[in-house]
């Protein structure tokens, strides 16, 4: 990157984040607001409006020579638009003309919320150095992003490396995307603790039925709670397994908040992969927690704009 900003967005469905990041990664201001993510579509574009607004008041905002985006999707490069599955009132919303209105005909760069993470792993986190790596983020839902011959490959759409959409059960749960047994479907957060609780797992007194808990059930050795987190696991192995011998990435960096559960997940993970990545060229993958944490969207949206402008 560059000396001059860049201006970041993060998109999702629970929270709008924005900051001003510099040349080595480092936020300068900080703005966010919630996602009225069920409310329409001008709402949401508001909370993006407030955020840039508050960022456009800081005194370095006349360094700022490009705005990157890294939104929740499907989203549409090619034609500035976005469509997130958890944002209802945004379908084909042109949001990079929207946004680009907003901060004065700045140039502004577009890509999915995992390819942004994957940007920022890539550059400064634990797919540094890496030619050829999966980056992902497994939340609320499952989303990626791909390093290929040593640059970030977003695709032409923005969306390339979204495992979490890549169907590892033929018979499976219909997924909200319309099609079925998605890695989503069975590794996110939300589905984690809906396996657990529909196989009979009941939370403590404080009534949490989040992935966290059922993790937190599961160190104190609640098979439960423990087989919701290993069916995860073997959805994740079974996705990464199918990059790996479609690409031939030699590292998987698994963040988001369900990654918070650390061994928890990653030990049956490792153990999974060894039974799905059984070509030579797919045996040399290793799997590690993610390292740039929750600005992640931040840092490789502001990358993957400076590194176009």
């Amino acid at each position: 990157m560059q000396s001059d900003l860049v201006a970041a967005l993060d998109i999702g469905g629970t929270k709008t984040a924005a900051a001003l990041v510099d040349g080595g990664g480092r936020l300068l201001a900080r703005a966010q607001r919630p996602t009225p993510a069920r409310e329409g579509a001008e709402a949401v574009m508001g909370a993006v409006a407030e955020v840039l607004a508050e960022l456009s008041g800081a005194p370095m905002w006349g360094r700022v020579t490009a705005v990157g985006i890294g939104s929740a999707g499907p989203v549409d490069a090619s034609a500035g638009t976005v469509s997130p599955v958890n944002v209802p009132g945004w379908r084909d919303f042109p949001l990079v003309e929207r946004v680009g209105e907003a901060v004065g005909g700045l140039p502004v760069e577009l890509v999915g919320d995992g390819v942004a993470m994957t940007a920022a792993e890539h550059w400064l986190g634990a797919a540094r150095g890496h030619d050829n790596a999966l980056c992902m983020v497994v939340s609320t839902g499952v989303g990626g992003g791909l390093v290929l011959g040593g640059r970030l490959h977003p695709g032409p759409t923005g969306n390339a490396g979204h495992i979490g959409h890549v169907s590892v059960e033929l018979d499976g749960d219909p997924c909200p995307c319309g099609s079925y047994g998605c890695v989503e479907r069975i590794a996110s957060g939300p589905n984690i603790a809906r396996r657990a609780l529909e196989n009979g797992w009941r939370p403590g007194p404080d009534g949490d039925v989040s992935a966290a808990a059922v993790a937190a059930a599961a160190r104190t050795g609640d098979r439960i709670a423990l087989a919701s987190y290993d069916r995860a696991a073997q959805a994740l192995a079974a996705g990464i397994a199918a990059t790996a011998v479609l690409v031939e990435i030699d590292i998987a960096v698994i963040g988001g908040g369900v990654a918070g559960a650390g061994d928890i997940l990653l030990a049956p993970l490792r153990r999974a992969l060894d039974r799905y990545a059984t070509l030579s060229f797919a045996r040399r993958l290793t799997v590690v927690p993610a390292v740039m944490g929750a600005d992640a969207g931040l840092v490789g949206a502001a990358a993957v704009a400076a590194r176009r402008g």
